[in-house]
């Protein structure tokens, strides 16, 4: 494998003690993680985690209809394949590239030696875990529980907070499949935020131009996960 150089940029790796970090490198590899990319097919093998480094990485539950909706997202607050963490050798989801960055990759194999050998490592696997299944619940009574303009404001926000860049590259065609509505609802939605100020469309790309009034048109589960994350992993988030 390529070691990473000089340094990881994910801060759940960087959240390691130095030492820790640097016994884990050389199982660690460096690579590019394509927009729309399938890094992993629900039901497939769980051959690798990612740690990215920057970019975001979809979570997404497929239909036997084909239809897909997401169920969380990973960004350099985390790591793909949480389930390895207890032994798991499938993914149970569809992993997505949405916003194209670079990602530290390791194999399952290493990741299963590297939790039974290395207790910070461990530990800090099982507090992500945790961080990580808060979202995931938050996520679902999210969709439920508020309207699709509120859902959608909080998707932006959270790939805004990932990617460190206003300008976002998603289409409406990735927001509809990602938030399980039609096409035409978010393109209301959206022309509901772009009205208000808070938003500019544009060909394959969303910017955000008042992200503290965005904030304000979102659901209270955007601020309720950076809340939890920030209790268990302080610093990894945002």
């Amino acid at each position: 494998m390529t070691q990473l150089s000089p340094w990881p940029q994910n801060r759940l790796l960087v959240a390691l003690p130095s030492r820790a970090l640097k016994r884990l490198m050389p199982a660690l590899e460096h690579v590019r993680c394509e927009s729309g990319a399938v890094l992993m097919d629900a039901d497939g093998s769980l051959d690798h985690i990612y740690f990215p480094d920057s970019g975001v990485i979809s979570m997404v539950a497929v239909y036997a209809d084909g239809n897909t909706i997401e169920m969380a997202t990973v960004g350099r607050e985390g790591c793909t394949g949480a389930q390895a963490v207890f032994g798991a050798k499938r993914s149970s989801a569809r992993l997505l590239v949405q916003i194209p960055g670079t990602a530290a990759r390791m194999q399952r194999t290493s990741f299963a030696r590297a939790m039974a050998s290395m207790p910070p490592f461990q530990s800090l696997m099982y507090t992500y875990v945790h961080a990580f299944l808060e979202q995931v619940l938050v996520s679902v009574a999210c969709s439920g529980g508020h309207t699709l303009k509120q859902r959608l404001a909080r998707w932006l926000l959270m790939m805004r907070d990932r990617s460190d860049d206003d300008t976002l590259p998603v289409t409406h065609d990735i927001l509809s499949a990602m938030l399980g509505v039609q096409r035409p609802s978010v393109t209301i939605a959206g022309g509901e935020l772009e009205r208000a100020g808070l938003i500019t469309r544009g060909r394959g790309q969303i910017t955000i131009v008042n992200r503290r009034r965005l904030i304000e048109a979102s659901c209270e589960c955007y601020q309720l996960v950076r809340a939890r994350v920030n209790e268990h992993l302080p610093k990894t988030y945002a």
